[in-house]
């Protein structure tokens, strides 16, 4: 039997070897394929391998029946199953093309919803299924993934020992107007979107005896702002669609410096909702879909509630000195 770890626990979930009854998994974990012929497809990957169809776990909706969890004479309906971060997707209510959720965690996870038909990224992305509900038609996204943001917070508590909790670092790179030309490159494993290099590695560029270590704490806060810019940046450029509105959550979303800097460089909101557990919410919601609980997307994002917004301050000439040596389109902004 060939599938995924959702599969596997699907499988013990009704009844395993002792007569397990379903051996299957949601399209966007079965579809998380590199070429986009191959998604929708199906089993993309797993033709590669070789392995017989027969063995393979089945595609199914991600809210959708996957039978029944026995339990002290109780059945329990397994109805929804996602990845990781196309519940968040989910669980933050980006249902339209263009609407998209970045997840500041450990690394960064940037989701855009593209509607019922695959966009190939020739910017470094990936192209998967974002979710499929019952019988409707499959929606797609561009993943853009950070591999280095809270954790490299982290490094700078834990090797560095510039500060003794996360928490301080806020009120460290506060302790300057700006980065002071200080500049982190977080590639401790390489690069991921967009550039997909393992060989790179992590540097700190633009450092003089003016620099203290208030301009190492604020370069680090906006090295993740400015890795989510490229990403948004090349998923403008795949989709031909603008963002409007980015949804945050995870746990750097509490860094309130961060959140408005990187409305500031977006030049677009940032909306963080009341409920930031949005992987868990995504798979409840979609479950709730499933049972009848609630009746559509629509009633959905009438439950989907806004805890925070910031909204961008920065003029355009200072953002243009801020983050357009990466971008040339920002001259159209002056």
């Amino acid at each position: 039997m060939f599938g995924t770890i959702d599969s596997w626990l699907i499988w013990n979930l009704t009844g395993g070897a002792a007569g397990g009854t379903l051996h299957g998994c949601d399209e966007c974990l079965a579809d998380h394929v590199d070429e986009p012929q191959d998604i929708g497809l199906g089993r993309g990957d797993f033709r590669r391998i070789g392995d017989p169809e027969r063995n393979l776990a089945d595609d199914l909706p991600s809210a959708g029946f996957f039978g029944d969890f026995q339990f002290e004479n109780v059945s329990i309906p397994i109805a929804s199953v996602l990845g990781d971060q196309q519940a968040a997707l989910f669980g933050q209510t980006c249902f339209s093309p263009g609407e998209a959720k970045n997840t500041y965690g450990t690394g960064c996870f940037l989701l855009m919803n593209t509607g019922t038909e695959p966009v190939q990224s020739n910017n470094g992305m990936l192209t998967t299924v974002a979710f499929k509900v019952g019988n409707e038609e499959a929606v797609y996204c561009l993943e853009g993934s950070v591999a280095i943001a809270g954790s490299l917070v982290q490094w700078m508590r834990d090797n560095l020992k510039l500060i003794q909790s996360s928490d301080q670092i806020e009120s460290l790179a506060r302790e300057v107007p700006d980065n002071g030309d200080v500049y982190i490159v977080p590639a401790f494993s390489g690069l991921f979107a967009l550039y997909w290099r393992s060989d790179a590695r992590g540097l700190i560029a633009g450092s003089t005896r003016f620099s203290n270590r208030g301009h190492i704490a604020r370069a680090v806060l906006e090295a993740t702002a400015y890795q989510t810019y490229e990403v948004v940046e090349a998923m403008k450029r795949d989709s031909g669609v603008g963002l409007k509105t980015l949804k945050v959550d995870g746990g750097m979303t509490v860094n309130e410096l961060l959140m408005q800097f990187q409305s500031d460089i977006l030049n677009k909101p940032l909306v963080r909702p009341m409920i930031r557990e949005t992987t868990a919410l995504g798979a409840a919601y979609a479950a709730g879909l499933t049972i009848g609980y609630w009746q559509s997307l629509n009633e959905l994002r009438d439950k989907w509630t806004v805890e925070r917004t910031w909204n961008p301050e920065m003029g355009s000439r200072t953002r243009f000195k801020v983050c357009c040596p990466m971008e040339k389109s920002c001259e159209n902004e002056l």
